[in-house]
Order: structure tokens, then C-alpha cells, then sequence
């Protein structure tokens, strides 16, 4: 243990307290002092992250040991905690000692209760035993895990901002069903930015069904707006040093906006990269 002895427990469980109220108030001082958002120490909301990635399924895994570092989010005790589950105010120190105490005595500490989503754990039961652990220097706790299938991989969220974009992205998913590497390849990092690219996508699927006459569900215009547009443009793109410290996917959006913005067709000619890279170096 990291924590402090003095032969007391008590006394040693109160003092475990005070400590954890104290660096969850410095952590609150450099989060402002650094100007940093304000979700940096907030714990990520269990339902908030499904509803972002998208519910698919759960299944019970039983017991297990899993890191501390793992636990991010809470399914509803958000305010009691914070990311680092330090108590918010002395609204939960009476529970939060005794069980201080108790791991102090070396009593039997029940399981927590958990659910899993990829490496990405939130608690359903066990906050204070928890925050104790964490108090204490332990890195790992026994748990009941409950394992939680996504549409989306949790990937990259670190922040309850992150949500949004992860939000977007299914959203873009399931107006553009792409898969595979496809499906890896497109990522930008602006939400809004989803939002357009399925927009510029539905219209191109919508011009593609005019010229063939034919109805197309939206799983084929995904593939063929890849295949036959996406990839052959952006390969045009790194050949002519547009792609820049963009993504692929915001490189083609920008070039494909300023298409229709420059010349209102569908050329793919000279002067339009001629004109994109004088517009580059502006």
C-alpha cells in the first residue's frame, strides 16, 4: 500500500479521506489553471457512452481481477466521483472510512459489480470500494463483469467530449454502411464533419441512381462511392501533396466542396487541381 500507517487504522482510514478530498480539489485548481475543458475529470457516463457507440448485445462473464486504471465511468454516480474516483465533497466519507477501515483490518471486501465495453470498464456497484482502492495504491480489484457489445469500437475515448465524435461517426456508419478497411479508412475529427461527408455521399448515391436508372440500397452506394470515387481521388490527392496534416477522408471532403464550389461539375481536370493548390498556398 501507498497509504499512510501509523499503527492506527482509524485514525489512518480518516487521514485516507482527507487525502483523496484534497487531491481531488488540487486536480480541480490545474484543470483550471491549465484551462483544460471541464469533462477532463468528469467519469464517463455508462449510457451516454452506449447510446454514443451503439447497443448490440451483453453477456455475463463472471468474476474477474481487473485494473483500476480501467474504470472510467459510472452508470449513475457520476457526482460523487471523479475520474480518478476521488470524493467530490464529504457527502460520501462516512460509508468511504468504514470501508477504509474494513481493507485496513484486511476484512473481506466484496466484488464490485462492473460493465465491459472493449478495455473500458463503469461501475454499476461498488464506487466507494473503488475510491478506496484507489486510495490505498492498489491497482487491480476483483469484479463481476458484465461485457457490453458495441457498433462502434470504444477506441480513443478518453473525454466525455470524445462522445460526440464517436456519436457522429455511428451515425455516419448507418446512413453509410461501409466495411472493412473501407470502413477503418474514413475518419475525421471534427463531428460536424460526419455529418457532411454523409451528406456528399447520399447526393453522389442519389446522382449514381439517376444516371443508371436503377434503385441501389445504401450498402451498394457505399461501395461504389469508395471503390469508383473516395479511393481513386484521394490517391490523386497524395500524388499531388493535398492530402497536408489533414485525414484522407477531410482531404477528399475539402477538395470535393471546392469542386462543386469552383467549377458546378464533375470534372476531374488540371485546372481544378491547379486552382485548389493556388488556393492551398493562400
Amino acid at each position: 500500500m501507498n497509504a499512510r500507517e501509523t499503527g492506527f487504522p482509524r485514525a489512518d482510514a480518516e487521514h485516507d479521506f482527507l487525502r483523496a478530498r484534497r487531491r481531488q480539489v488540487l486536480s480541480r485548481l490545474a484543470t483550471w489553471l491549465r484551462r483544460e475543458p471541464d469533462d477532463v475529470n468528469i467519469m464517463l457516463p455508462f449510457h451516454e457512452v452506449v447510446e454514443a457507440l451503439g447497443w448490440e448485445g451483453e453477456r455475463r462473464l463472471g468474476p474477474r481481477v481487473i485494473r483500476l486504471d480501467s474504470i472510467v465511468g459510472s452508470v449513475d454516480r457520476g457526482r460523487d466521483f471523479d475520474r480518478r474516483f476521488r470524493p467530490t465533497s464529504s457527502r460520501v466519507r462516512q460509508r468511504w472510512e468504514r470501508l477504509a477501515l474494513a481493507s485496513r483490518r484486511g476484512e473481506a471486501i466484496p466484488p464490485i459489480e462492473v460493465y465491459r465495453i472493449g478495455d473500458l470498464h463503469f461501475v454499476i456497484d461498488g464506487h466507494h470500494r473503488v475510491s478506496v482502492a484507489h486510495a490505498l495504491g492498489l491497482e487491480s480489484i476483483e469484479a463481476y463483469v458484465v461485457q457490453v457489445r458495441t457498433k462502434l469500437n470504444p477506441s480513443g475515448i478518453r473525454h466525455r467530449g470524445d462522445l460526440i465524435v464517436k456519436d457522429y461517426r455511428r451515425l455516419f456508419l448507418e446512413r453509410v454502411p461501409l466495411a472493412g478497411e473501407a470502413r477503418a479508412a474514413i475518419v475525421v475529427t471534427e463531428p460536424g464533419q460526419y455529418g457532411e461527408l454523409g451528406e456528399h455521399i447520399e447526393a453522389w448515391g442519389f446522382r449514381l441512381m439517376q444516371d443508371e436508372g436503377a434503385f441501389l440500397d445504401r450498402t451498394t452506394v457505399a461501395t461504389r462511392w469508395y471503390e469508383s470515387e473516395y479511393e481513386p481521388v484521394v490517391q490523386m490527392l497524395r500524388q499531388a501533396d493535398l492530402v497536408g496534416d489533414r485525414t484522407e477522408a477531410e482531404a477528399y471532403l475539402w477538395v470535393a466542396c471546392e469542386r462543386y464550389r469552383l467549377i458546378r461539375t464533375h470534372r476531374w481536370d488540371d485546372e481544378v487541381f491547379e486552382t485548389l493548390l493556388r488556393d492551398r498556398g493562400r
